[in-house]
């Protein structure tokens, strides 16, 4: 392959239409995972990289020739951003084109935590619906309900405005107000826990945000709360959240995302009244070919533009071209 075409590395797995679009304009190197110590000297010309997970400062480091790291995915708290923009390094990341699904999927995940769909259904698939007589009557459900959105970027405000269509009240905690909004807006996220029964997160995995749904937090929801979970899972203080499922501190929670992806503890596991999905909130094939292309769109952009499609705010950087 001509030498003339940039090098971008690939640590790990990504999504395959990554892997199939960047030959046409780039050659692709590969690392086992996003090791320093697996690079090589032949690999200090690599300009980009691409990934679907974490990018520490020393794989940074490693790489002189450094220019752009686009990250598969909204969140991008996997990569150094810090360090990245230390060295002038541009991140990108993939928004708006998921932005839908994941909003649907929140929804659905609320409605099967309320109605325990999902408990249903296997009701009904274990013969208990002929065998033992109709399932249950759900004990929640989201007529009446009053939803709290704990994050409102453009994800938080798509699950908003599904909310609304099913005639539900919503209030919203986010660092400041934001304008033109009627959602009731509550400055710390305990307050506004105490004002509503059900409580969305949907914030970036941070170090401002970890834990922050913690037991005060989960007190403060109620005993007819249910906590619902797209963002990140480090949001969630895990053994405060057990322990209030367990002792009825709060009533369910619907779960997409959690502490050590893929390993759930095995009391969360154990609760009857939680719904659990696999991180799948954005796991189309229509919405995950999109987040690949804007991938190697942003690639592309800086390449040939000097300028990234979608850089994170932390680092909105130009390239000279030319």
């Amino acid at each position: 392959m001509s030498a003339t075409l940039p090098r971008i590395l690939v640590p790990g797995k990504i999504n395959e239409r990554v892997l199939q679009r960047l030959p046409d304009t780039f050659e692709i190197v590969r690392l086992e995972r996003a090791d320093p110590d697996l690079v090589t000297a032949d690999m200090i010309d690599v300009k980009g990289i691409a990934v679907s997970g974490r990018v520490p400062a020393g794989l940074m480091d490693a790489l002189p020739g450094l220019e752009i790291i686009a990250n598969f995915g909204v969140g991008y708290d996997g990569v150094d951003v810090k360090h990245a923009a230390s060295k002038g390094i541009v991140v990108t990341n993939t928004p708006d084109v998921l932005t839908e699904e994941v909003a649907d999927t929140a929804i659905g995940l609320l409605i099967n935590t309320l109605r325990q769909l999902p408990q249903a259904e296997q009701w009904l698939r274990q013969g208990r619906w002929a065998r033992d007589g109709a399932f249950a009557l759900s004990p929640l459900s989201l007529r009446g309900r009053t939803v709290g959105l704990y994050g409102l970027g453009r994800i938080g405000l798509a699950i908003a405005k599904r909310l609304e269509a099913f005639g539900v009240s919503v209030a919203y905690h986010t660092r400041s107000p934001r304008d033109g909004l009627t959602y009731a807006y509550y400055p710390t996220l305990e307050r506004l826990a105490a004002a509503v029964d059900t409580l969305v997160v949907i914030v970036p995995g941070t170090e401002a945000t970890r834990k922050t749904v913690n037991a005060q937090v989960l007190s403060a929801l109620g005993s007819n709360g249910v906590l619902i979970n797209v963002g990140r899972g480090s949001t969630v203080d895990e053994a405060a959240l057990v322990a209030a499922l367990q002792t009825g501190v709060i009533a369910g929670a619907g779960l997409d995302v959690f502490d050590n992806e893929p390993y759930v503890p095995d009391a969360l596991l154990a609760l009857p009244n939680v719904s659990l999905l696999p991180h799948v909130a954005s796991a189309s094939v229509v919405t995950r070919n999109a987040m690949a292309d804007l991938v190697v769109d942003n690639l592309r952009a800086w390449f040939s533009a000097g300028k990234a499609l979608t850089p994170v705010p932390e680092t909105p950087l130009t390239r000279r071209v030319g």
